[in-house]
């Protein structure tokens, strides 16, 4: 083996949460990284473990705590040789600060990445929409980043904006796709855009799954594909 290759990332991917998230973060990946040939990829070693249980519920109190199930995944990608570990599961950051310091690997924050990307944007974005899981919008996950940042943040209404997001996801996860997923995600997103989102964040992983960019008459903010774009820099800083 090479030492360009020793230099390079492995990256671990802790994913089932669910299963089609996790399958087309790598596809991002992938699609994220310069290649002309198969040696240009990372090393990926992908942890899908759908038995962690809900992680909505576990925050609503309706669960069981995910950490035992997250801190063991980890262990597995460290045991495998990940280097660093990238979680495609927003809800699932709620959990990060309970296991960081248990890892002893870097764990690239998804949310933080979406955050610093949108501060970027120029013309300066002032008001953002979010199309989340109710437990990350119930923590404020977003809200606690981007709020540092000047960035208002439009969440689904608590009555019928967010019970057509949580069925939009429910849908994409058994495997459903088409008008039954994302017209309720549109019509959710609108009315956040009438409220002054100048951009949609994709805040769960399978969003994106129901939802195409070009539905929307503002972008989509895809945060599985920030995640990836946030691996690829990161290798090429070191």
């Amino acid at each position: 083996m090479s030492h360009a290759a020793d230099a390079r990332e492995t990256i671990g991917i802790l994913g089932g949460m669910g299963p089609a998230a996790t399958a087309d973060f790598y596809a991002k990946l992938v699609q994220a990284t310069p290649s002309v040939r198969d040696q240009d990829h990372f090393r990926t070693v992908i942890w899908s473990d759908p038995t962690v249980p809900d992680r909505t519920e576990a925050l609503l109190g309706d669960g069981p705590d995910p950490t035992p199930w997250l801190l063991h995944g980890s262990q597995v990608l460290k045991d495998a040789g990940a280097t660093v570990i990238a979680i495609p599961c927003n809800t699932a950051h709620a959990f990060v600060p309970k296991i960081a310091e248990h890892v002893g690997l870097p764990i690239v924050d998804m949310i933080s990445e979406v955050a610093e990307h949108l501060a970027a944007l120029r013309p300066p974005i002032r008001t953002v929409g979010l199309l989340a899981s109710t437990g990350t919008v119930r923590a404020g996950l977003y809200e606690q980043v981007l709020v540092r940042l000047g960035i208002e943040l439009v969440p689904p209404e608590p009555d019928v904006g967010q019970h057509e997001v949580m069925a939009a996801i429910r849908a994409v996860k058994a495997g459903s796709r088409g008008a039954t997923v994302s017209d309720p995600l549109i019509r959710t997103a609108h009315r956040q855009i009438e409220r002054g989102a100048q951009v949609i964040i994709a805040g769960c992983t399978e969003i994106p799954l129901g939802l195409e960019p070009g539905s929307l008459p503002v972008p989509l903010l895809d945060s599985a594909e920030v995640l990836a774009q946030a691996l690829v820099r990161r290798s090429a800083a070191r």
